[in-house]
């Protein structure tokens, strides 16, 4: 998977990505979802890797069947808040 992780005002921002959706657009009726080099484009990890991310993070963009996947099963997603968008997935969550 892809990760990247920034310093925001709100907190530790964290993307991740399946490396197969990276610069892709997926549209469903009016949702457009632009997986973009400049905002999720970063380095490849492990799974372990996104996890502890997304375990430090008060924010987190997810795109993609696997990622998706990984952070339902790691509990920081609720199945049933998951966008699925022209053949992918996409979640975000927030921490308050």
């Amino acid at each position: 998977m892809i990760r990247t992780e920034r310093r925001t005002d709100q907190g530790l921002l964290v993307t991740v990505c399946d490396p197969d959706v990276l610069g892709e657009t997926f549209e469903d009726g009016d949702v457009s979802l632009t997986v973009t080099e400049e905002f999720y484009g970063g380095e490849h990890v492990e799974e372990s890797a996104v996890v502890d991310s997304l375990s430090r993070a008060n924010i987190a963009n997810i795109v993609g069947r696997e990622a998706v996947d990984l952070a339902i099963e790691e509990g920081y997603v609720d199945e049933d808040r998951v966008l699925d968008v022209d053949g992918t997935r996409h979640a975000q969550f927030l921490v308050l």
